[in-house]
């Protein structure tokens, strides 16, 4: 990912365990390796009561995802449907343009005897 280059970071607000095998999944089928997991504690406005207790907020997988411009658009669809954001109380996701991206990768080691 060349500096400069215009890239776009998608986000996605997943229920607990899901983000790992859709990073695997991104990985397998697109060969994106820009992406991180994170966790957040949070309960949306529809949040069904029967999964939660009074002043409970469940933790939330935050899966972000850094993308080229150009591909942005069929990954967001390709994790909007592989992440279950499509079924109800899937979580959400959405997109924005970056100004710029800085690579960064890990130097080749020889291997171990």
């Amino acid at each position: 990912m060349p500096l400069g280059a215009p890239h776009k970071l998608i986000t996605c607000i997943l229920p607990m365990g899901r983000a790992l095998p859709v990073v695997k999944h991104l990985e397998a089928d697109h060969g994106v390796l820009a992406a991180n997991v994170s966790h957040a504690r949070g309960a949306g406005r529809h949040s069904p009561l029967a999964h939660r207790r009074v002043g409970e907020t469940p933790e939330q997988d935050v899966l972000t995802v850094l993308v080229p411009a150009a591909q942005a658009e069929a990954l967001f669809a390709y994790l909007y449907e592989h992440s279950g954001v499509s079924q109800p109380h899937g979580g959400l996701m959405y997109m924005q343009a970056l100004s710029g991206a800085t690579p960064f990768s890990l130097p080749e080691l020889p291997e171990e005897a």
